[in-house]
């Protein structure tokens, strides 16, 4: 399993272990990805994604997940992420 965030496409990042004789060795960042159940209102569903805790924070800022998909581009969704941006869309415009 791939460790990257589902909704905000938060990867690994590559650098170095520095020494005090500054010697570099290569070394990877690993992202602190948790598995949570977000709940959607819209639809009236939970959802499980494995997601960082940056994204978990930057949900909960932007007031949800469905705030969150919808205001996100498509590009940095998941494809279980951007399904649920579909039903969520689709709800709306039925509503609409």
């Amino acid at each position: 399993m791939s460790r990257i965030c589902e909704l905000t496409g938060k990867g690994r990042q590559i650098g170095h272990n520095v020494s005090h004789a500054n010697n570099k060795t290569k070394r990877v960042f690993l992202p602190n990805l948790q598995n949570v159940t977000l709940l959607s209102e819209g639809l009236d569903r939970s959802f499980k994604f494995r997601v960082s805790t940056h994204g978990l924070r930057s949900v909960e800022h932007n007031g949800g997940l469905d705030n969150w998909l919808l205001k996100t581009a498509d590009v940095k969704l998941s494809p279980r992420a951007l399904k649920v941006k579909r039903e969520l869309a689709k709800k709306a415009a039925v509503a609409a």
